[in-house]
């Protein structure tokens, strides 16, 4: 049976249990860079980090796939993408492998999406839906592509030098895009907010 968007009714399916698995990967990600060291952490965090990643992108596929969108999951999904972004983006400056000025990237990302997520639960009560772009697709892909970068490059310092600056390199670009994506939203709600107060 289908709601009246035409998602099912059932919210136990696949690609919301690889989303809540991808959540649950959270607190493993942050526990294994916490007690353990050196390359072994750097290793397994980096396994946890790049397979959860991968649920973001297979749970959308399946849904479409086997037409097991709900409600449910169009919720959860954009809170597990931040809970894991956060997650990574804190521990990643709590150990300094982000640190200086390129802590202000990190900000940049996190700020965006605390902002967004206002956004959108504003622009929810509007019933309106901002469209996800292309460009905020890559925005994501190179997020995802530079943490991971960050988490594995204390490890592999000795035989691949450069992989450090250029995972700090993709986490800038990261942040020009969020910008740039975020002002969407800010714009949508801003018009909309204004023509509500105009009517």
């Amino acid at each position: 049976m289908l709601t009246s968007r035409g998602y099912p009714r059932s919210d136990i399916n696949l690609p919301n249990a690889l989303t809540l698995g991808r959540i649950a990967a959270v607190p493993v990600f942050v526990l294994v860079l916490y007690f353990l060291d050196g390359a072994l952490a750097r290793w397994t965090a980096f396994a946890v980090f790049a397979l959860a990643s991968f649920t973001d992108w297979l749970d959308g596929h399946l849904a479409r796939a086997l037409q097991q969108q709900s409600r449910f999951g169009a919720m959860l999904d954009p809170i597990a993408d931040k809970l894991l972004v956060a997650a990574a983006l804190l521990m990643l400056v709590a150990d300094n492998t982000i640190s200086g000025v390129n802590v202000f990237a990190a900000l940049i990302i996190l700020s965006r999406e605390i902002l967004v997520s206002g956004l959108r639960e504003f622009l929810a009560t509007l019933n309106v839906k901002v469209a996800v772009t292309t460009l905020a697709k890559w925005k994501t892909a190179i997020q995802m592509i530079a943490i991971a970068l960050l988490i594995i490059a204390p490890a592999l310092a000795a035989a691949l030098p450069l992989l450090l600056p250029l995972g700090v390199g993709l986490l800038w670009i990261a942040a020009l895009l969020t910008l740039w994506t975020g002002s969407d939203y800010f714009r949508a709600a801003i018009h909309h907010a204004s023509s509500s107060n105009g009517s």
